[in-house]
């Protein structure tokens, strides 16, 4: 089976300790299996630092992190020592993918990167080659089939949000052609489920809190709100084959869009990337949240 990417997907490449927020702080970071033996069978002194290290669970194993949440093994400048000691081929797989995605389609496998990391969020907010798609390689396994193919819907949002149409009348296209639209609710009732959903960091649930569906579009933010659009859109309707999770997932997109939006406007100095990056890692990286956002337009 074919792997395939977004144009921009080569383009990345971790930044380090240039990054300000380090996706080794914060996260519990499992170790796999493999990458499990592969630390047991160290026997050099960092080799029994790393042992210890890791949690002593049954059935799961992550590292154990410090009292500011932060990674054992990453250093006072921001490098991994597992990197600067071992090498990366000793990296865990979480650690040695992150922040790539694999999701399985009707035409192959398609790779991506996730918008919580901060030079991936840079890369995608900066790219228009988000429907130009280059092959990666291949893999194990043959493309299953799908009861609907996502792919057209995909590819047909992707026409309205390429077109020479104003960016709001694209957004009102997009809901109108899928049958999906925000003002299923109120605004107090949107707000009210965003202070509901679970949060990395509790100050967020006040950050969201300006949400508003209909607020106008700045035209200096139209191509980075498009272009996130369209990676939610990339990420979440293409895994879809029905066409109430089309629906479910398109609506999550315009949300997370209409959500970075309703921030900028509140928060007029903040980065852009900033904004995104935290709407990305507090809603798509937790499926209990992307599930309570799109089961509100099931019905």
């Amino acid at each position: 089976m074919k792997i395939y990417a977004p144009s921009y997907y080569k383009e990345f490449k971790c930044i380090a300790d240039k990054c300000k927020k380090s996706c080794c702080i914060g996260w519990e970071i499992d170790v796999d299996k493999i990458s499990l033996g592969k630390y047991q069978s160290l026997t050099s002194e960092y080799g029994r630092i790393i042992a210890q290290s890791i949690s002593s669970q049954v059935y799961t194993h992550h590292f154990i992190q410090d009292e500011e949440k932060r990674c054992p093994h990453l250093d006072a400048t921001g490098l991994c020592r597992i990197i600067t000691e071992l090498g990366e081929d000793y990296l865990c797989d979480i650690c040695r993918e992150h922040p790539r995605f694999y999701n399985n389609t009707p035409g192959g496998r398609e790779a991506g990167l996730g918008m919580s990391c901060e030079e991936a969020c840079r890369i995608i907010l900066s790219s228009d080659g988000y429907d130009e798609f280059i092959e990666l390689g291949e893999c194990e396994g043959e493309a299953e089939p799908f009861l609907i193919n996502p792919l057209p819907t995909r590819a047909e949002v992707f026409r309205i949000l390429k077109s020479s149409a104003p960016y709001e009348e694209k957004l009102a296209k997009i809901s109108e052609r899928f049958k999906v639209s925000l003002s299923i609710n109120t605004k107090r009732k949107w707000r009210r489920i965003i202070k509901e959903l679970e949060y990395l960091d509790p100050t967020h649930r006040e950050f969201f809190s300006c949400f508003s569906a209909d607020i106008p579009t700045p035209i200096n933010l139209e191509k980075q709100l498009e272009r996130m659009l369209a990676y939610l859109v990339y990420r979440h309707v293409s895994v879809e084959e029905s066409v109430d999770g089309m629906r479910c997932a398109l609506g999550f997109a315009l949300f997370c869009e209409r959500l970075l939006c309703s921030v900028m406007m509140k928060n007029k100095t903040m980065k852009l990337e900033d904004a995104a990056r935290i709407i990305s890692a507090e809603l798509e990286y937790s499926e209990e949240n992307t599930d309570s956002i799109m089961m509100e337009f099931l019905f």
